[in-house]
Parts: structure tokens; sequence; C-alpha cells
């Protein structure tokens, strides 16, 4: 007890214990206030790509980054001000930050990936993609995975190295596309008739474009029809409605007008491979 009484008692410990205060109060403040100005640029950053329209995708991630560069900023000015070596620090955390680098060279692969897709954007959130072999609507970029819901509402998590090194398949990236129907016909049916009414049917289905325009032809000589390519317009939006609704209502109007839907048949012919036993029944 004596010798902490002591040590309160020196003469020189007041300004000691005084400027350290002064110095931990400034380094609050250099935080606080460098963290709220950080949130402000961060907003305004996020608010010009705003106005210039940029996907959310990218206002999102950049904004992230940027506000992550300027808080380390503000947190060694604030360890400065103490006085600490702020340098040697940053030194030793390179190196630890080296030795982490190398341990997760792949998770680095995946941030590098992320920032590849953000920036050159072969899609964006809401478009239906193919990408690594999963084919779904992208709900989110993050920083190492990218989020994904397939058509029967599975979620799916992609790594982003898996994503930027495969062939990525954007269906939606168009407003239009072409649907592409393969329908046949029997080899005693006229294939006049066939084309008008394939013909017929595109052109009055409501959701099926003028412009590009439709193109209907023989596309192959097969085993057992007669096979002709049906290849309308549409907007992307109602492809499957397009689809679906030709397909059936194809099938109908052909069998209207006298032409059959054929499938595959074979003829079956028996030899007997016993002549022996034909002539002892004989």
């Amino acid at each position: 007890m004596e010798v902490i009484k002591e040590f309160f008692s020196r003469a020189d410990l007041v300004p000691l214990m005084t400027d350290w205060a002064v110095k931990i109060l400034l380094s609050l403040l250099i935080y606080f206030i460098g963290k709220w100005i950080a949130k402000r640029i961060t907003a305004f950053v996020a608010k010009l790509m705003n106005l210039r329209r940029a996907d959310p995708t990218l206002v999102n991630f950049l904004s992230n980054v940027v506000y992550g560069i300027l808080l380390v900023a503000v947190i060694l000015a604030a360890l400065d001000t103490l006085g600490l070596p702020v340098t040697s620090l940053v030194a030793v955390v390179g190196a630890a930050g080296l030795a982490v680098g190398l341990a997760l060279k792949d998770s680095l692969g995946n941030f590098a990936s992320g920032v590849m897709l953000v920036m050159f954007r072969p899609f964006i959130k809401g478009d239906f993609v193919e990408v690594a072999g999963v084919t779904g609507k992208v709900d989110e970029v993050r920083i190492f995975s990218t989020i994904m819901t397939t058509p029967d509402n599975k979620q799916i998590i992609i790594p982003n190295g898996q994503v930027a090194a495969g062939t990525i398949t954007n269906y939606t990236a168009n407003d239009q596309r072409r649907v592409d129907l393969v329908i046949g016909v029997g080899y005693d049916d006229d294939l006049k008739v066939a084309r008008e009414v394939l013909t017929r049917v595109c052109t009055d289905h409501p959701l099926t474009l003028d412009e590009p325009e439709t193109s209907i032809f023989v596309l192959n000589l097969g085993d057992s029809s007669v096979d002709f390519a049906v290849r309308p317009w549409t907007r992307t939006q109602d492809y499957w409605t397009v689809w679906g609704d030709l397909l059936e209502q194809g099938k109908l109007e052909l069998e209207a007008a006298g032409c059959s839907i054929p499938f595959p048949q074979r003829d079956v012919h028996l030899h007997n491979s016993n002549p022996a036993s034909s002539t002892i029944n004989s």
C-alpha cells in the first residue's frame, strides 16, 4: 500500500497522466469523427453511383470496399496519435497478412473473382443465368460467393472463382429471344398444308413478334417423320409461355388440318432359322 501511495505521490506522474489522457481523448475523437466522416463519404459515393444508375450489386460492393479502406485509415491515424509505432505495426500486419493470404489463397481467389464479376457485370441481380452447371436467378454477388435461386426455389451458393472461371450463359441479358421448336408430320402429309398451319399458329399467337420474322422450314427427314423447325421470336419474359402454347396449338391445328403427328415405329419380321424342324413337321 505504501508503494502505491508513493507511486501516485510522485511529482512527474501528474503531467504524464495528463499527457496520456489527452492522447487517449484525442485518439477517440479521431476514431469516432473519422468513422462518421467515412460513413458520410461512403454514402456520398453510393449516391453518385445511384445517380448514374449503377447496378445495385456494384453500388453495395464498392461502398463496402470504400468504407473498409477509410476505416482502416482512421484506425491507423488514431493509433498514431497515441504514439504507437504505426509503421512497424503496418509492417507486422503486412507480414501476417501475407501468411494468412498464402493459407487462404482460394478465398482470396474468390474475392478477386467477385471484384471482376462486379466490375465487368456479365449478369446483374435478377438475371436468369447458367453458371458452374447451375441454372437459376441471381440474388446477390457477395465478396466470396454468388447466391442464386433455382426454378424449384432452392438456394445455391457458388464460390465466385467457379463462376468467373466457367462459361456464363445469361438467358435474360437481351429483351428478345427466339423460340426453337421441332414439330414433325408424317411422310404422307401435305407439307405445304403443314407449313401454312404452323405459320398461322405462330402469327396468331398474341405474344409472338412480327420483327424479327418467324422462320419455318424443313429441318430433317427423320426415320418416321418430316421435321419442321419452327422459330418465332418473343419477349424474354414470355419465352416459356410461347413455347408451351405453340406446342399445344401446333398439334391441335395440324390434326384438325388432317396432318398426323407421327411417333417412332418398328416393323418386326420373324424368320425360321431351323430348316430341319420344318422338314420333320412336313
